[in-house]
């Protein structure tokens, strides 16, 4: 047999070792990218935000976005969060909203253009739309008066309106449905913060490619091509043409018969003559 050599074995044995090192590694280095490049579920990004994998390739985390909010409205994202890329700016409306600074002190911040600095109307914003994803339980919805979620919305009648519905319920009051419009929310959260319910609200901002779908553009919507070519503006209502002594209107309701053939009667008093020759009638043309 032959006698066992140490620095063999140690040597195999430190290579497996080496082997497992550098798998563990790699694995956790799959792991910290794969995060850093997360996806948000609900974690809405600062004003002026590109789209998402845009943002990710240009956020460098440097936080002075973070340093540079004055109501301490974003955070960054920490390793393992579910939810926004680790050590990308985020903030969740529902504990604290974009203020919508008039300056937008935290896109003037960004170094690299992360946050659009052509964004200088903070009400032009698109950081994520409201949805209204509880009805059961809006206080509105069951015919109750809050109106709290359009009274804070600092784009009111814009972003959210309320819209009288009939109360099924009771059968005599109204309902006035919060309603947004998602060409004019900016994402703010104000709504979201402010709902009067325990716990989750029932008005949320979600970014906006889950909150809306794509266009059906394989469906040609034909009234609004008209509109943008300005074919039509609005539907006219042409008034109906009414029999007349004298017209030679064949369509006048007055003028027929209760025969089966439906033609006007000649003898129609006030000197109806048809301009044809009708059949069993006798009538000539003019």
């Amino acid at each position: 047999m032959t006698p066992a050599n140490p620095a063999r074995r140690r040597f195999l044995t430190d290579a497996a070792r080496g082997a497992a090192g550098c798998a563990l590694a790699g694995l956790g280095l799959s792991y910290v990218i794969s995060d850093a490049r997360a996806l948000p579920a609900q974690a809405i990004r600062p004003p002026g935000a590109l789209p998402e994998d845009d943002f990710l390739g240009a956020c460098i985390r440097c936080g002075l976005c973070v340093r540079d909010c004055p109501y301490d409205t974003l955070k960054l994202a920490a390793l393992g969060y579910d939810g926004a890329a680790t050590g990308t700016p985020f903030f969740t409306a529902r504990e604290v909203p974009c203020e919508m600074c008039d300056d937008i002190p935290c896109v003037a911040a960004c170094p690299t253009g992360a946050l659009d600095k052509g964004l200088t109307d903070i009400d032009a914003a698109a950081m994520g739309i409201a949805v209204l994803v509880d009805e059961e339980h809006c206080l509105n919805a069951l015919g109750l008066r809050c109106d709290v979620c359009y009274r804070v919305c600092p784009v009111i009648d814009k972003a959210i309106t309320l819209e009288l519905q009939h109360n099924e319920r009771s059968g005599h009051h109204a309902i006035f449905m919060p309603t947004v419009h998602a060409e004019a929310c900016t994402g703010c959260g104000k709504c979201e913060k402010s709902c009067v319910l325990p716990g989750e609200s029932a008005i949320k901002v979600l970014p906006a490619r889950i909150a809306r779908s794509a266009p059906a553009e394989h469906y040609r919507l034909g009234w609004e091509s008209e509109n943008r070519e300005g074919i039509i503006d609005e539907l006219i209502d042409l008034p109906d043409r009414l029999p007349g002594p004298g017209t030679d209107n064949l369509a006048a309701p007055g003028g027929f018969t209760g025969g089966a053939d439906g033609f006007p009667d000649p003898s129609m008093e006030g000197g109806f003559t048809p301009s044809v020759t009708l059949p069993g009638t006798g009538g000539t043309g003019q």
